[in-house]
């Protein structure tokens, strides 16, 4: 089979049309207000307020420093709960509030952490979990929620892979004390690069704004050590446009998701991600698969490694696992984790992104039969994309039919 003429790499970043970026750069050029709460920021965040259904947002000009001030404007301190299955900020954001990470394992079915070993590992020093929505899948809400409620902990979530997604009709920025969402450019939504903070308690959005300029209260207080992690107004600009496209951006992902799913689902040794659960809302932001090397017949690198000859750049997400890396080696892992080494020994994501062809998402999947010495592909059902400029009020998204779970989630 012949490779790809031009690179597929695992995302790539929609962009609106350049005309309509163009037009609103004439509103910054007549300002001149690039940064510090200018109008566009203001616009945005009130975009987003309508959004998530909420005053209780911030925003930044990343998701890590977002999740850094988070817990530094909450106050956590001692013990925090986590997984090891995350991309290394979610941990760095623990390590620059001298906080100590305890990582516990993953459930094998949307990779999220595992409520029995987080109550496991709740010691006199705990003090919060942070918790990730791994690819967009979300946790088991209901059962982390009932465990920090009888242990008094915080409840954060790192979301940083979950814009747009919603359980039981309600946005995921509804569940626990707070949420962080990464508006980086390779994220399904983006802002070219920034974040933001959703949370519970109205109180804290002082506390976040001061944080992230200086600690400035007004032209002549600094009221408390803060850092800069303002998000300007160019990132605003891209934010507020990138919303309009948001549910045409879902479902075309679902398309490209279901088209692997029908080509894929028989492939020994691959396993796709399982469905989420008939309440869940997803955004499609990843395709997920595991890679059994005694019945796929070749191990996950040699894949990796063999897709590049072809011209496909997946990616091996999360690996290693975060306690594996020296600078967390010191540590102390107190339990194994079976699932989350396994998985992050078989995991690989596969190209996913608006623009690309339901044609060349098939011919990787050939591609991806043709390595393991398969045969043929399925050929999946034919669906058109939908056209660009459909609303939000227009757009209805499908939903996955979910599979039978015993730990499927459950809304709180």
């Amino acid at each position: 089979m012949k490779p790809f003429d031009q690179p597929i790499y695992v995302t790539r970043p929609f962009l609106p049309p350049l005309e309509q970026f163009c037009e609103g750069l004439k509103e910054i050029w007549d300002s001149r207000w690039l940064t510090n709460d200018g109008p566009i920021v203001r616009r945005f965040a009130r975009q987003l307020s309508n959004y998530f259904q909420t005053d209780n947002i911030c925003l930044f000009n990343n998701g890590t420093l977002a999740l850094q001030l988070a817990l530094a404007g909450m106050n956590i301190s001692g013990e925090v709960i986590t997984t090891p299955f995350t991309f290394v900020a979610t941990t760095h954001a623990l390590f620059w509030n001298k906080l100590r990470p305890v990582f516990v394992d993953i459930e094998p079915h949307y990779y999220t952490l595992d409520p029995e070993k987080v109550e496991a590992a709740i010691t006199p020093w705990t003090t919060a979990i942070l918790a990730v929505h791994v690819y967009g899948h979300p946790c088991n809400l209901h059962a982390l929620a009932d465990i920090a409620r009888r242990h008094h902990l915080w409840l954060l979530y790192d979301a940083a892979h979950a814009f747009g997604v919603q359980v039981g009709r309600q946005s995921i920025a509804h569940f626990g004390d707070l949420s962080m969402f990464s508006f980086h450019a390779t994220k399904l939504y983006h802002s070219l690069e920034g974040g933001m903070l959703a949370f519970r308690d109205s109180g804290l959005k002082k506390t976040f704004d001061y944080l992230k300029n200086f600690g400035f209260e007004n032209e002549l207080e600094v009221v408390m050590p803060g850092t800069n992690a303002k998000m300007n107004e160019m990132q605003a600009l891209m934010g507020g446009m990138m919303l309009k496209y948001l549910e045409e951006l879902i479902e075309k992902r679902r398309r490209i998701t279901q088209v692997y799913r029908e080509c894929l689902q028989d492939v020994p040794g691959l396993k796709l991600a399982s469905r989420v659960p008939d309440d869940v809302d997803y955004n499609y932001a990843y395709v997920p698969v595991e890679i059994f090397e005694g019945e796929f017949g070749m191990s996950r690198d040699e894949l990796y490694a063999s897709l590049k000859q072809y011209n496909i750049y997946a990616r091996r997400y999360f690996y290693p696992l975060v306690c594996d890396y020296p600078c967390y080696r010191n540590v102390v892992v107190g339990k194994a984790m079976p699932v989350a080494r396994a998985v992050a020994s078989r995991i690989l994501t596969l190209p996913i992104y608006p623009d690309l062809a339901l044609e060349d998402v098939q011919r990787i999947c050939e591609i991806l039969v043709h390595l393991a010495g398969r045969g043929t592909v399925r050929s999946p059902a034919k669906t058109p994309l939908v056209s660009v400029g459909v609303s939000h009020q227009e757009a209805k998204r499908p939903k996955e039919r979910s599979v039978p779970e015993s730990k499927a989630l459950v809304t709180p």
